[in-house]
């Protein structure tokens, strides 16, 4: 099991974690009933939080950041030399949970995406942990929130006997919502984004061989190009440069500071 505390990847705080101590994290948190905020963060993620510093400074308040793909793996590995082995995917983090809240009898709030997804994924996760109790399932509704809004929905979460919620709306807007949502809601809230839709059966894994060498980001902009292109193509190479120069020197990001307030607005 590793866990070996945060690291700065420009400026944004990602955790030295493994599968074991992220799993571990969260049913500690749900068995204790405390709030608690993951969010499994990939080049996208990371680079938001370097583009935006309100954003940034939510993500630094974030319990657990797991490093989400290669190339964030990699960032810790060369910045911080966390000889950390493999990276935290956020549909197998998902899957994980999800067998450990079963075996747990913890039930599970499902919260985001659309009704069809919502509705998919349901249906899909009785078939692969038919043990698992779904507490609630809930689309977004892709607006910003309104007033009372989030308080309205850690009722709805609280009513449905809940102890951990799943979040699927899409980097950024899954990080400022559970962010909101924290002092709310005495449980886990996991921003797991298209772990949604890899799990309701809508997106296909890319193969091992491209997920070892950092190349999943490939298999994505071929089935969502017109969606995608942006963040691979423009955001990628500025992760690459932004990168380079933190390790030699010719960057300094600024010093990670945490902030618990909401924003406003923020999604739902």
């Amino acid at each position: 099991m590793v866990d070996a505390g945060k690291r700065s990847v420009m400026g944004v705080l990602v955790d030295v974690i493994d599968y074991d101590a992220a799993v571990a994290k969260v049913f500690a948190a749900a068995q204790q009933q405390r709030p608690f905020i993951l969010t499994a963060l990939a080049v996208h993620g990371v680079m938001t939080g370097v583009s935006d510093r309100r954003h940034n400074a939510r993500l630094n308040a974030f319990d657990v950041i797991v490093p989400d793909g290669q190339p964030v793996r990699w960032a810790l590995n060369l910045l911080h030399q966390a000889e950390l082995r493999e990276w935290v995917s956020g549909p197998e983090l998902t899957h994980r949970v999800l067998w450990r809240a079963a075996t747990e009898e913890l039930p599970v709030y499902l919260y985001g995406s659309t009704q069809r997804t919502v509705a998919r994924l349901a249906g899909a996760l009785t078939r692969t942990v038919p043990t698992l109790r779904i507490a609630g399932a809930e689309p977004s509704r892709f607006r910003d929130a309104e007033p009372g809004e989030y308080a309205r929905i850690a009722e709805r979460v609280n009513a449905s006997g809940a102890r951990l919620v799943l979040v699927g709306l899409g980097c950024p807007r899954q990080e400022s919502f559970v962010h909101a949502m924290r002092p709310l809601l005495a449980m886990p809230l996991l921003a797991v984004g298209a772990a949604f839709d890899y799990h309701a059966g809508l997106l296909s894994y890319a193969p091992r061989w491209m997920q070892r060498n950092g190349l999943a980001w490939m298999w994505r902009l071929v089935l969502e190009p017109r969606r995608l292109w942006r963040r691979y193509l423009i955001l990628g190479p500025r992760y690459l440069v932004r990168l380079s120069a933190q390790k030699v020197g010719l960057w300094e990001p600024p010093v990670p500071v945490p902030s618990h307030r909401p924003a406003e607005p923020a999604p739902v």
